[in-house]
């Protein structure tokens, strides 16, 4: 059984389909791209798992558990985290505080009265945690407002992490880098996914980082699926050529 099941998802705005009956597989410790033009419904495909906006039709299904009628905090508790294609922090906060912020959303017994002070260090333990894995400690208090972007986009991965999430749900991850704060990035990232201990589905434009980071490439054109293979197959497919990906190979 996959980790995560879509079948037949569709999202319609009046006389928009944004999503069109969307099928698709991630087994656990797969790492999952979603490529296509702008306005192919990738993002909207990430509303839709995630709970941000409701389903037209369609199910979603989380380690074989139904997710339709849950919102997105109970999708989060349940496994799932994500990042945003606009970077989504606190500012004011340090780097630090965002992360154990993220990370007491998801412990049980995050906000009793009695017993606070185990919580917030557990939190604080696993913010510490992900921001090493995705080298930040060395700025983990400066304020989050006053990072590099690449160091925010990387931040806002940290935060995600530090829920220890089944399912990573990355949007658009380099959006805004420079070639050099893309090359770190995927670096970091690289590293991240190395061993199958994270199941990732990961949004992304730069082909360069897609064809290194994933595992298996889906491609959305229109809201609908025109492809879904490993990336030499992707890379090759006529259709594929057409819609998007143009004379890259």
């Amino acid at each position: 059984m996959a980790l995560l099941e879509v079948d037949g998802l569709t999202k319609r705005y009046g006389g928009v389909t944004a999503v069109n009956d969307v099928t698709m597989r991630v087994q656990d410790g797969e790492i999952r791209a979603v490529i296509g033009p702008n306005g192919a419904g990738k993002t909207s495909l990430f509303h839709l798992i995630t709970g941000v906006v409701p389903a037209t039709s369609g199910q979603v299904r989380f380690d074989g558990r139904s997710l339709t009628g849950l919102s997105s905090y109970q999708r989060c508790q349940a496994g799932l985290s994500r990042t945003f294609q606009l970077t989504s922090l606190f500012p004011e906060m340090t780097a630090r505080e965002n992360c154990r912020i993220a990370a007491q959303a998801r412990l049980p017994r995050r906000w009793q009265p009695y017993g606070g002070a185990a919580v917030l260090r557990e939190a604080a333990a696993r913010g510490d945690e992900a921001m090493e894995r995705l080298g930040l400690t060395e700025v983990a208090s400066r304020q989050a407002g006053l990072l590099s972007h690449g160091d925010q986009r990387l931040l806002e991965v940290a935060m995600a992490l530090a829920q220890r999430p089944r399912l990573l749900l990355l949007d658009e991850p380099t959006q805004g880098l420079s070639v050099e704060e893309t090359l770190t990035a995927v670096e970091t990232l690289s590293g991240l996914f190395t061993g199958g201990r994270l199941t990732v589905l990961l949004v992304e434009h730069d082909m360069e980082v897609v064809f290194r980071l994933a595992q298996k490439i889906m491609v959305m054109h229109r809201g609908s699926v025109i492809a879904d293979d490993v990336p030499s197959v992707v890379k090759e497919d006529a259709a594929v050529q057409a819609a998007y990906l143009g004379g890259y190979a």
